[in-house]
């Protein structure tokens, strides 16, 4: 994309309303616009990473078995009453009427729509194990919407939905989601500690959050130092394999880790001073285990060997994909902007010409530009009529995680320049080179 034709509104002054780095940040690099409080359009830029994140959700999700489907943002109240949870979810659900009078309601989540779409189409243990999610956008009528992203009244979610013949089976679907989000995480470039959390207005005994440290998180957090030094990496896990699936989520809950609201005094004092940690973290993430929670009223059953019928067990299991967004920026910036990951950056690298109208710049310009987009990267060339400086500094601001700068200067030795956002060190390679090493970096991204 070149930067004269792409929608691009950049901010030069920190927006008064903006409280927090990520909303600050995602408001001047003009990523999103707020229409309301707690409602954003999300412009060209915010777009671009929204759907990076949604694909790597999207890919560990099949990767573990779980099948997508689409649900619709408004449900009937009808549902909701089955499960008795219309007049408990509170204040924050907001209930509409259709011009047939009809209640109706903007899907919070999706517990009670998910378990009629079951109960029409399943009846046989045959059918099970079964776990559908999707991604869709939710609403949540926050009294004090703040922050931006991470804590607006529209939201893109996605939510999974499993169904199982027994708790044991049930269980083991939680540990792989787990398992999945660890990975979905750690290929966003973040940290995210699963933490035994409360599990509020879902209900279930079993539930895990998924926090990324900042001192901007809502929540108060304790845990073990030792638990941030965890990392899945590229280690092969069979998601079918109870036994394996379960090791793997013990050697990520066994140490210390838990919100305010789950916190043990007398067991966070039994951990070596030196990695006691008490701080704060963003909540990117959720997993229930809740049994018969919903199955039972609402009649989602199924047929036994033995002729019986059973309700199912179920669980149920979020990510935010909207507010990890905020939480990557809260846990990736600087002074002078974003730093993206490479795993979710909306442009793979900045081209910058240093001296935009001449001929021989601009020429070597284009040129790594068609050679970019023939490896398969997507560039953002700034060809603006603009000052090296200016240039320099909205590549900061967005925050790409490499910027070729080529100039003149370059030129006469035959090189470009390739600089880490990240790190700010710089190599001068020729332009083939700078092209292959990107190849390389995003080779498995």
């Amino acid at each position: 994309m070149r930067l004269t034709r792409y929608f691009l509104p950049v901010l030069k002054e920190n927006p008064a309303e903006a409280q927090i780095v990520s909303h600050r940040l995602m408001l001047r690099a003009g990523m999103i616009k707020q229409q309301a409080a707690g409602i954003y359009s999300w412009l060209p830029l915010g777009f671009k990473v929204l759907k990076r994140i949604e694909q790597i959700v999207h890919e560990e999700q099949q990767r573990a078995g779980h099948i997508p489907l689409l649900m619709p943002t408004l449900q009937p109240a009808d549902l909701w009453r089955e499960s008795g949870r219309y007049d408990d979810y509170g204040q924050e659900m907001l209930r509409i009427r259709d011009r047939q009078d009809r209640e109706m309601l903007y899907g919070p989540t999706n517990e009670e729509m998910i378990t009629d779409i079951f109960r029409s189409h399943v009846s046989s243990y045959k059918d099970l194990p079964l776990t559908l999610y999707h991604i869709q956008w939710k609403f949540r009528d926050e009294m004090r919407p703040r922050f931006g992203v991470m804590r607006g009244r529209e939201f893109l979610m996605k939510d999974g939905y499993n169904f199982d013949i027994d708790k044991a089976a049930a269980l083991h679907a939680y540990n792989r989601h787990m398992v999945s989000y660890l990975r979905t995480y750690e290929r966003m470039g973040l940290t995210a500690i699963p933490m035994r959390a409360d599990s509020g207005p879902i209900g279930g005994d079993d539930t895990h959050e998924f926090l990324v440290l900042a001192a901007t998180g809502e929540s108060e957090v304790f845990y073990d130092a030792a638990v941030t030094e965890l990392k899945l990496g590229d280690r092969a896990v069979d998601y079918e394999n109870r036994a394996e699936v379960a090791e793997v989520c013990r050697e990520f809950t066994t140490l210390y880790a838990r919100t305010d609201e789950t916190h043990k005094p007398e067991l966070f004092d039994q951990i070596p001073a030196e990695r006691r940690r008490v701080g704060r973290g963003i909540e990117v993430g959720q997993i229930f285990y809740f049994g018969t929670k919903y199955s039972d009223p609402m009649g989602a059953n199924v047929v036994t060997p033995d002729g019986s019928r059973v309700p199912v067990h179920m669980g149920s299991h979020g990510i935010g994909v909207s507010r990890l967004l905020g939480a990557i920026i809260e846990a990736s910036h600087d002074e002078r902007g974003i730093i993206w990951p490479e795993g979710v950056t909306p442009f793979h690298a900045g081209i910058v010409n240093l001296k935009q109208g001449d001929a021989g710049t601009d020429a070597a310009c284009e040129g790594l530009y068609a050679a970019l987009k023939a490896a398969g990267l997507d560039p953002l060339y700034d060809d603006r009529d603009e000052r090296a400086g200016a240039k320099f500094a909205t590549m900061d601001l967005i925050g790409l995680p490499w910027r070729l700068t080529v100039g003149p200067r370059g030129l006469a030795k035959g090189v470009v320049e390739l600089t880490s956002r990240r790190s700010g060190e710089s190599e001068e390679l020729t332009a083939e080179a700078a092209v292959a090493r990107l190849r390389e970096i995003y080779a498995d991204r």
